[in-house]
């Protein structure tokens, strides 16, 4: 029997056309998309396609839609042996990081993918990135398991696992890469799987479905120069439950007593503040620099090699889960979805 696959688009460039009056690129009904891939009609797996109405632009994305893209997943799993999700790439990472906290014990691949440029365009990389991607969410094992059953981003000839990518050029068809991960498969004549990379489910449960997420969290950097003003304002708003804060090099901060006292005072008051480097490779090591050994007094914690994607969407999905701030710190220190390495 054929292998299936749901293919979820959701927007993004993959599906946009140039409007004739503006010249502006805008979504495209998802039939046209399908008429201009005579390669769909060559496949060995079953293609089935839900399509959100309308299409958004993937800057738009946000918790209500993850739990939405859950919701189908999950309502649909037994149905099919993998989800490929049309996405645009702005906040694919986000999408892909957000999911594979959702999606607990997930046991069939849901691999996210998009293109640089409309797929009715002569350069387009979508067709290659859709049609891949479609094939590695049908691959299966000799034991009849899914080869990847984790949350991926398949893009320009890589598979990535999705809550260790970060998009990192505008322009150019390789627009992501892990750089703190291997890849866990290459796309060149045939698929090179690199087995010992790749996420491991337990195949006897079921895959558990989340919906919530807890969204009040921020995001800063540090930077020569910033100012105890600005940043008292952000850690006493009274709803800010995480942060996540982007320092220095391996984990080092400014050793100014008024940013200690701050992010101490916030810490003890159950704000869970996670430091993580503003390198894109690397970990966070505070107790390497006398800098970062200050941020650990104050009641800061590791974020190791966690990109900013993955933070962020991890601590809304442990507030969502916990209200115990003490057992939000300690599940951020775990690797839950392959998301870091301790």
């Amino acid at each position: 029997m054929a292998e299936k696959v749901l293919l979820i688009y959701t927007g993004g460039t993959i599906g946009m056309g140039r409007n004739p009056l503006t010249g502006a690129l805008e979504p495209l009904d998802f039939n046209h998309l399908v008429e201009s891939m005579p390669e769909f009609r060559q496949l060995q797996t079953s293609v089935e396609v839900y399509q959100f109405t309308p299409p958004i632009d993937s800057s738009d994305m946000d918790p209500r839609l993850w739990a939405q893209l859950v919701r189908i997943i999950s309502d649909r799993y037994d149905e099919y042996d993998g989800f490929v999700i049309l996405h645009g790439t702005d906040t694919m990472a986000y999408t892909a990081s957000a999911l594979s906290f959702m999606l607990e014990n997930l046991t069939k691949p849901v691999i996210l993918t998009g293109s640089q440029l409309p797929v009715g365009q002569l350069r387009t990389d979508g067709r290659e990135n859709l049609i891949t991607s479609v094939e590695l969410a049908a691959y299966k094992d000799k034991d009849g398991h899914a080869m990847v059953p984790e949350v991926c981003i398949y893009f320009s000839g890589r598979l990535l696992r999705g809550n260790r990518s970060t998009k990192k050029n505008a322009d150019g068809f390789n627009a992501f890469d892990t750089f703190n991960y291997p890849h866990l498969c290459d796309a060149g004549v045939n698929f090179d799987f690199h087995n010992h990379h790749i996420l491991q489910p337990d195949f006897s449960r079921p895959m558990t479905p989340h919906f919530a997420m807890d969204p009040h969290v921020v995001v800063f950097s540090l930077f020569p120069g910033i100012q105890e003003n600005i940043i008292r304002h952000v850690l006493d708003a009274p709803e800010l439950k995480g942060i996540v804060m982007r320092s220095y090099g391996s984990g080092n901060a400014p050793q100014s007593p008024w940013l200690n006292g701050l992010l101490a005072k916030a810490a003890q008051r159950g704000v869970v503040i996670v430091n993580i480097s503003q390198c894109v490779a690397g970990k966070v090591e505070m107790s390497r620099y006398d800098t970062g050994f200050h941020l650990k007094k104050a009641g800061v914690i590791s974020g190791y090699d966690s990109t900013v994607e993955a933070a962020v969407t991890k601590l809304m999905f442990l507030q969502a889960q916990h209200s115990d701030s003490h057992i939000i710190r300690n599940l951020m220190n775990k690797s839950i979805a392959g998301e870091i390495t301790i």
